[in-house]
């Protein structure tokens, strides 16, 4: 019954009666167990139990539980631990056991063994970060660091949408933070979207990679902060917030800040170079140890402009940082491993509803993209609206759960879904005039798992910092000559699985897709590579 030497656990408890095993239970415990057996709990059943139950390493080094064991070991095993330890094994001595002569007590029931076997287990598994990298990821931030923390200190991290360009980026800020002590970093956003997800993105990060306590400031809207007092920690600021304060009550808050900052964030990167925001940046970056860090999935401000893009990428010194991965274009290697959805494009209009004249067409030709007043002339017809909705109602009637709608204008995103509710569509509709209450309700319920279909229509505030990976259709009923802007929209819908995502999704767009870049969001991402 017994091995040559040594006492197993598992032989241990079978060699003792059911009463002698009880003893090793609480009163509580064996009540549990004897309800459950329905009866009492014994033989077989309860031995295995307490193989499994009773923890004998903790209890060989408590006394009682010492006492216990030393009075309930077989009389065939008693001389050969006696042997072992070389003392009597008396229970009544159970106090006076030294440390070297508990190992021996415990290397006699295998525990030393069964300790140095779980061990050598627990080295062969993963252990996951908690804020983890995917390899392109992290390849991405091997180039990165050394460009902003030697030479130049100015760099752009150009990633497409839906691969985790702020998750990225939160890791170089914590790694700023952690080698400044103390330092601020800035975070410089268009729109509520952009910071709040920053703002929580930062949260996170911090929480598992920082190493000390840190001010988090959030500056939009009527916020207000001691910028004197802000030296340590991550301070994200909306850029029409930045400018109003610098040109009206904070004139000096950009100086203020920059002697404390060592990195500035500037995310969707493009618009940096607007004369307005150019100079926020360059005051926030006067200190010579402060580095630039542009994110962007549109590493330019337009599609056939050089000259403006070449603007964009002198600024950042030339230094570009984009995807490293073992595919001939990113795109495809993203979509094939799962990062990104599938895409499926098809055209709702080749060109606008309405016809326009001569100085619209001069308008729109000089501008960066679609004149605003013209473009809610353009979408405003029962031609064009009729085809927004039929396509909607198309990509219901396929199977799609959630379908996000780019309007082009305010009118246009609330007369879409009124109708849509009017048909019995549950419909949402969020612009820059729809209250935090009513947009929080509406992007709470699209986010949802909500069995119901639900179609969220906007305009103007969720091209950027929105992420809902459920969606997987789309409208595009936004006329765009902007690549800058489609390429934002069609990033709202092309999260993968391996991102939260789905496999594939459906774009309907209004773009004429014979403008470079549109309907290819591979050749998109690749439009501006000569310029950099």
């Amino acid at each position: 019954m017994f091995p040559e030497f040594g006492l197993t656990i598992q032989s241990f408890f079978d060699s003792l009666s059911d009463t002698d095993i009880r003893k090793f239970f609480d009163e509580s415990v064996l009540s549990v167990l004897d309800a459950l057996a329905r009866g009492k709990v014994e033989g077989p059943d309860l031995k295995r139990i307490a193989t499994i139950y009773v923890d004998l390493d903790a209890t060989l080094n408590d006394v009682d539980g010492r006492r216990l064991v030393l009075s309930l070991i077989p009389a065939q095993k008693r001389r050969e631990l006696e042997a072992r330890v070389e003392r009597n094994i008396e229970p009544t001595q159970a106090t006076s056991w030294t440390n070297p002569e508990i190992t021996h007590l415990r290397d006699f029931f295998g525990l030393v063994d069964e300790q140095l076997n779980l061990r050598t287990s627990i080295a062969e598994e993963f252990v996951e970060p908690a804020y983890g990298l995917f390899h392109h990821q992290r390849v991405a931030i091997e180039e990165l660091v050394p460009l902003l923390t030697d030479g130049d200190q100015r760099a752009v991290l150009h990633l497409p949408t839906g691969v985790g360009k702020t998750r990225t980026a939160m890791h170089v800020v914590s790694s700023f933070l952690r080698n400044n002590d103390p330092s601020v970093v800035v975070w410089l956003a268009s729109g509520k979207e952009l910071l709040e997800q920053a703002g929580s993105a930062f949260q996170e990060a911090w929480s598992n990679l920082g190493t000390r306590r840190v001010k988090f400031g959030m500056l939009q809207g009527q916020q207000t902060i001691a910028f004197e007092e802000f030296d340590d920690g991550f301070l994200c600021v909306g850029l029409a917030k930045a400018w109003s304060m610098l040109t009206g009550s904070h004139p000096d808050w950009t100086l203020n800040v920059a002697k404390k900052a060592r990195l500035v964030v500037f995310d969707e990167a493009h618009q940096s170079i607007a004369r307005t925001f150019r100079r926020i940046t360059e005051e926030l970056t006067t200190d010579y140890r402060c580095a630039l860090l542009g994110l962007t999935a549109t590493p330019g401000r337009t599609w056939d402009d050089i000259d403006e893009d070449g603007r964009l990428a002198e600024f950042f010194d030339y230094n570009k940082v984009t995807l490293k991965v073992p595919a001939e274009h990113p795109i495809d290697y993203l979509i094939s491993n799962g990062y990104l959805a599938r895409p499926r494009f098809r055209t709702l209009l080749a060109k606008p509803g309405l016809k326009v004249n001569e100085t619209d067409l001069s308008r729109i030709k000089s501008s960066l993209d679609i004149p605003i007043d013209v473009l809610a002339r353009l979408t405003m017809s029962d031609q064009y609206i009729a085809v927004v909705l039929d396509a909607i109602n198309n990509l219901l009637e396929s199977g799609h759960k959630r379908i996000l709608v780019f309007a082009a204008s305010v009118e246009l995103t609330r007369l879409l879904t009124a109708v849509l509710n009017v048909r019995d569509i549950e419909g949402y509709a969020v612009t820059g005039e729809t209250s935090n209450r009513a947009r929080s309700h509406a992007i709470r319920a699209f986010k949802s798992d909500l069995p119901q279909a639900l179609v969220l229509v906007n305009y103007g505030v969720l091209t950027t910092g929105f992420d809902a990976p459920r969606a997987s259709a789309g409208v595009i009923a936004r006329p765009t000559k902007s690549l800058v802007l489609y390429s934002q929209m069609i990033g709202r819908l092309i999260r993968g699985p391996r991102a939260g995502g789905t496999e594939t999704c459906e774009v309907v767009t209004v773009v004429d897709t014979r403008l470079p870049g549109f309907g290819d969001i591979a050749e998109a991402f690749s439009n501006w590579e000569d310029i950099w």
